[in-house]
C-alpha cells in the first residue's frame, strides 16, 4: 500500500513493495485498487504498476477507500497492489458489458467457468445485471465460486473506473477466470439470527404475502413483541430478513441464509417487502446487524477457513469489505484489516471498501451487503 499523492510514486511504492513479495518469481496477476486523486489520471498508475511487475494479467478497480498491510484507508488518496504468482495454474483476464436485445440484456465478454477453480469480479453499480448474471453463472458452473466487488468510485462524481491492464472502462465489469488454482471462499454478513425459522405461504416476486399462514405483518409484529430485550433494542439498527439457500440441511445455523433488507410494509394488506425475488415454501429467520455480531462473525469464519486449510496459513488473499463498514460501524479504524491480519497468520492481503460484495452461499454466487468477502489462496 501506498498513500503518497503523486499518482506514479504510490503505484511505483505499493507495486515494489509487492514485487518484493514474490522472492523473484513472475507475476502472473497483478490487481490494484486506488482512491482519492489517483482515479483523476489512472492510466499513469496502472503504466507504472505495469513496468514495475510486468504482470500477465492486471484488473482492478477505483474505490472510496482501500484495505491493505493491515490497514484500512477510508477517505482521501490511496494505492494498494496485490501480486500473485500462480505456479502452474493461470489467470485470464476479461472485460465484460451488456447489451440490449429485443427487451432482453445480454452480457458479453464473460467467460464459460466450467471447471475453473474459481472467478474475480468487478462490476460497474449501474450497468450491470448483477443477480441474474450471478444465479445464471452458478447454473451454468456450480460449485464454482465468484469473488469480488462492485466498484465503487470513477474519476468524475458518479463514474465508475475499471481497470484491465494500462486501460480504463467506465461500465460493465473486469474480472478473472482462475484455473489450476485453489480459492476458498469466505463470506461474513455480520447478521445474526433472531427469533423463530418461519415458512413462506404466499408471496409474488419481492412480496411476502403471508408466512406460517397468516398475514406476514402480524407474524413479524408477533415474533418481534416475543423477543428477549437485548434483541430488540438492536432492532434500531435496521431489521433484516434472511432466506435459506440451500433447503435440504437438517438444521439452519448463522451463514445458512441470505440476508437481505426488509423494504417496506403494507398496513393494508398485511404484506411485506424483501430485496430480493422469494417464493412460497422457502424458510426465513429475522436478523439484526450489529457491530459485535459482525465482529465475531468474520472471526468465526476466519477460525474455520485456517481450519479447512490444515491450520497453515494461506497464500495470500483478497479482500472486499462493504462501505457501510469501516469506522462507521464499528466505531474504530482498521477493524477487518486487524483481524484479517491474525486471522490469516500475516498472509498477505489487499482489497478495497464495495458498493456491494460478491461471494457464495451453500456454492450458490450472490451479491450482498454490509458484508466482509474474502478469496482465499491456498
Amino acid at each position: 500500500m501506498s498513500v503518497a499523492t503523486d499518482p506514479r510514486e504510490a503505484a511505483g511504492e505499493a507495486a515494489r513493495e509487492a514485487a518484493g513479495g514474490l522472492d523473484g518469481a513472475g507475476a502472473d496477476l497483478a490487481v490494484v485498487f486506488a482512491s482519492g486523486t489517483h482515479l483523476l489520471a489512472p492510466e499513469l498508475m496502472l503504466e507504472t504498476v505495469a513496468e514495475t511487475l510486468t504482470p500477465d494479467e492486471l484488473v482492478g478497480c477505483g474505490a472510496s477507500g482501500v484495505v491493505g498491510e493491515a490497514r484500512e484507508i477510508e477517505d482521501g488518496t490511496a494505492i494498494t497492489v496485490w501480486a500473485a504468482h500462480l505456479g502452474d495454474g493461470t489467470a485470464t483476464a476479461f472485460h465484460a458489458e451488456t447489451q440490449e436485445l429485443e427487451g432482453a440484456i445480454a452480457v458479453l465478454g464473460m467467460p464459460e467457468l466450467g471447471g475453473a477453480g474459481g472467478a474475480l469480479l468487478l462490476p460497474d453499480p449501474t450497468s450491470f445485471p448483477l443477480d441474474g448474471l450471478l444465479a445464471e453463472l452458478t447454473r451454468q458452473a456450480p460449485g464454482v465460486p465468484i469473488l469480488g466487488g462492485v466498484a465503487s468510485a470513477g474519476i468524475d462524481e458518479g463514474s465508475t473506473a475499471l481497470f484491465l491492464g494500462d486501460e480504463v472502462h467506465p461500465e460493465g465489469a473486469v474480472g478473472v477466470r482462475l484455473d489450476g488454482v485453489e480459492v476458498l471462499p469466505l463470506v461474513s454478513q455480520g447478521a445474526r439470527p433472531i427469533g423463530p425459522e418461519l415458512t413462506i405461504t404466499s408471496a409474488e416476486g419481492q412480496i411476502v404475502h403471508e408466512l406460517a399462514g397468516r398475514s406476514a405483518l402480524l407474524k413479524l409484529r408477533e415474533v418481534i413483541d416475543g423477543l428477549d430485550p437485548v434483541d430488540q433494542a438492536v432492532l434500531g439498527q435496521g431489521l433484516l430478513l434472511g432466506i435459506v439457500v440451500e433447503p435440504s440441511k437438517p438444521e439452519y445455523v448463522q451463514g445458512d441464509f441470505l440476508v437481505r433488507n426488509l423494504l417496506g410494509a403494507d398496513p393494508d394488506t398485511g404484506a411485506i417487502a424483501v430485496g430480493t425475488v422469494v417464493r412460497p415454501g422457502q424458510v426465513v429467520r429475522l436478523h439484526v446487524r450489529d457491530a459485535a455480531s459482525a465482529t465475531r462473525d468474520l472471526r468465526e469464519a476466519l477460525g474455520l477457513r485456517r481450519a479447512a486449510l490444515g491450520g497453515a496459513p494461506p497464500a495470500g488473499a483478497l479482500v472486499f469489505t462493504c462501505t457501510g463498514r469501516g469506522r462507521g460501524m464499528f466505531g474504530v479504524p482498521h477493524h477487518d484489516a486487524t483481524l484479517l491480519q491474525d486471522g490469516l497468520a500475516g498472509a498477505p492481503f489487499a482489497g478495497f471498501f464495495a458498493a456491494g460484495e460478491i461471494g457464495p452461499i451453500d456454492g450458490a454466487n450472490f451479491l450482498h451487503t454490509f458484508t466482509a468477502t474474502v478469496a482465499l489462496f491456498e
